[in-house]
């Protein structure tokens, strides 16, 4: 328990070298890890938290980078987590986006990392949020958390952020065909990035377009023009970041924001360690489960029939210890 409260101790004071352990052994699913988490958990909820999501090719990672610049330059101090797409050989994160950050890898006052999804649904691992809680509890003033382009499945990226960027570009009849399907309910800001494309203004115009069939709420979405590369637009898209934050706060959703997405994060922890107790207790009985998906391909017994047969018995074998005793 000593190592556990010396690497905790190492995080909370900005300890880059902790800071990156600690995540690993979140990522891993190290118990020492959950034990650091529970560490330095009240000394989270400090950090400006933001979620960059978009279509692959939007140029999220050239975005962050610009943000990061600006944030430094403002003297704060800066996290980023970039979900990335799972190697199919290693199931590690490729580096891709860390390499267009290269910038800011010698700089003390950013922590960049890569997790992969391991096809987590909307591109999200069980560990991320609470890599951005180590983040957070290590002092960063802001925390940029960027997601794989999965399209829809990625609204997830709402349990995990204060403020949601989407990030479109012109030229992509994608994106607004994304938007119709409902994603337009997730940002909380809309950047039009690489805006020197000819075709800016009419996707302005059909964002726009699609926004005013939304309900209304008391915060109106932005629009925001940018060029990450040359870093045109940022200090725009900064002002609007904090006119958000002062929005949360003073209307006083802030904190019941977090706790929803604080109750999202409880739910999904649950439910993936629910289902791999069932899958090992599924392992120890092979036998059973063979026989009943034999039956399922045979179309005798529907799949939601053989689950709640699986769930009852993984049930009763919990339970006969409890009545043993």
């Amino acid at each position: 328990m000593a190592s556990n409260d010396t690497l905790a101790e190492r995080l909370l004071a900005g300890d880059k070298r902790a800071l990156a352990r600690a995540i690993t052994l979140v990522e891993n699913d190290d118990p020492l890890g959950w034990e650091v988490v529970q560490e330095v958990y009240p000394h989270t909820g400090r950090a400006a938290l933001m979620g960059l999501t978009g279509p692959p090719g939007a140029g999220k990672s050239t975005l962050i980078g610009a943000l990061t610049r600006a944030r430094r330059a403002a003297e704060r101090t800066v996290g980023v987590l970039s979900i990335d797409p799972s190697s199919p050989f290693t199931q590690g994160a490729l580096l891709g986006d860390r390499i267009r950050l290269t910038e800011h890898f010698l700089d003390a006052g950013v922590f960049i990392r890569s997790m992969a999804n391991r096809g987590a649904l909307g591109g999200l691992s069980e560990a991320a949020l609470q890599a951005a809680l180590l983040m957070d509890a290590s002092g960063k003033d802001d925390v940029f958390i960027e997601t794989v382009g999965v399209g829809q499945a990625e609204v997830d990226i709402i349990g995990h952020a204060d403020t949601i960027v989407l990030v479109l570009i012109p030229g992509s009849g994608d994106s607004v065909q994304a938007l119709k399907a409902g994603v337009m309910e997730i940002p909380d800001i809309i950047v039009v990035n690489k805006c020197d494309h000819p075709l800016t203004d009419t996707v302005v115009r059909e964002i726009r377009g699609v926004l005013s069939l939304a309900p209304q709420r008391g915060w109106r979405v932005p629009i925001v023009k940018t060029e990450a590369a040359r870093g045109l637009g940022i200090d725009a898209l900064i002002e609007q970041l904090e006119l958000h934050r002062a929005h949360l706060e003073e209307e006083g959703t802030l904190e019941e924001r977090r706790r929803r997405n604080l109750r999202s994060e409880v739910i999904a922890i649950c439910a993936n360690r629910m289902r791999r107790r069932l899958e090992e207790a599924l392992h120890e009985d092979d036998g059973v489960f063979r026989g009943l998906l034999d039956e399922v391909v045979a179309r005798r017994i529907d799949p939601a029939s053989a689950a709640t047969t699986l769930l009852e018995r993984v049930d009763a074998a919990e339970a006969a210890p409890h009545a043993g005793g």
